[in-house]
């Protein structure tokens, strides 16, 4: 007599996998989100680049045999927003987003000084955007995130000598592009 199949949940495979998925996302989710949230603005997306980093650990099949977990997942955090400050820059979106009363304070400016202002804005962002891959990477967490020679160093794997070229090669190459369109 034939037996009906039984409904059971799968206790290794994907259900394992999704089991370690689920804690890895309950240990590490505030923590990338904090990552997230001092790299990005708007803040608001830092859950979103958060759900990347996720993501990218579910498509990774055996994810669980990265033996140091934690700089495993904090380097797919950083390839998450490079992938994103890629996206954005190759979509020329600005590099602020969104509206802060704090930051944004009304002014008495003409429309002659907002349209300056936004075209060399725009000029900045395309500017970046053009740099070089490692140049831009290191120009962005020196200027931006205000991370040491010495730090981006180590995040980039390449000597402090190096840092120092990539960054000065950005910042001659904005300026006498800036110094171009004026």
């Amino acid at each position: 007599m034939a037996r009906a199949p039984e409904n059971r949940t799968d206790t290794d495979g994907a259900g394992a996998n999704g089991r370690m998925l689920t804690t890895m996302a309950q240990r590490y989710r505030s923590a990338l989100n904090a990552y997230f949230r001092r790299r990005v603005d708007p803040p608001h997306e830092s859950e979103d680049l958060t759900q990347d980093v996720l993501l990218r650990l579910a498509a990774r099949d055996g994810a669980t045999d990265v033996r140091a977990l934690q700089p495993y997942i904090f380097q797919t955090a950083s390839n998450v927003l490079n992938d994103y400050y890629r996206r954005r820059a190759a979509r020329g979106g600005a590099m602020i987003d969104s509206y802060c009363e704090e930051l944004h304070a009304p002014a008495d400016i003409s429309p002659e000084q907002a349209m300056l202002g936004q075209e060399a804005m725009d000029r900045l962002s395309r500017e970046i955007a053009a740099l070089p891959d490692r140049a831009r990477q290191a120009f962005l967490l020196f200027r931006f995130e205000g991370m040491r020679q010495a730090d981006i160093a180590r995040h980039m794997g390449i000597s402090v000598s190096a840092v120092e070229k990539l960054i000065k090669r950005g910042m001659t190459g904005i300026a006498s592009a800036l110094a171009e369109g004026d």
